[in-house]
């Protein structure tokens, strides 16, 4: 039986993320675990190439509440016990949010997806998944998406 019974998965709508997901409800089902969706909103975000609105922030939670609903059915249809959490923390990173909420939730395991992004590209985007490894009070399983430029 695996010690990872309360996993917490950081969700995005992205098919890196769902894959992750899938990977975390395997291992809860095999554990009897549950997991806990997390989204997070970075108000800072969305300052830069857009003007920061009232309406377009309010925008921005429901289609963050979609991806949470959404990933919450995936659960359920896996048969797998989840709830969610929208964290909205304006300039908290994302690392630094995942930290919190395992502390919190007492997670056992983070299952993250990764782009795998190497070189240039992560300089310029940056690394969600390395920001959640190097902060992480728990192991953190990372799920490399599918490269689709095979």
């Amino acid at each position: 039986m695996s010690k990872f019974k309360k996993i917490l998965v950081p969700v995005d709508g992205s098919d890196t993320a769902r894959t992750a997901l899938v990977t975390a409800l395997q291992m809860a089902r095999d554990a009897g675990g549950s997991v806990r969706l997390i989204h997070c909103v970075d108000e800072l975000a969305y300052l830069s190439g857009y003007e920061y609105s009232s309406v377009h922030m309010s925008r921005v939670r429901e289609d963050a509440a979609r991806v949470l609903s959404d990933a919450l059915e995936i659960c359920k249809s896996a048969g797998v016990d989840a709830d969610t959490q929208l964290v909205d923390f304006p300039g908290q990173r994302l690392g630094e949010t995942m930290a919190e909420e395992a502390r919190k939730w007492q997670a056992d395991l983070i299952v993250v997806g990764t782009h795998g992004r190497r070189g240039i590209g992560r300089v310029l985007l940056g690394s969600g998944a390395e920001q959640i490894i190097r902060l992480s009070p728990v192991p953190v399983l990372t799920i490399r998406g599918q490269d689709k430029n095979k």
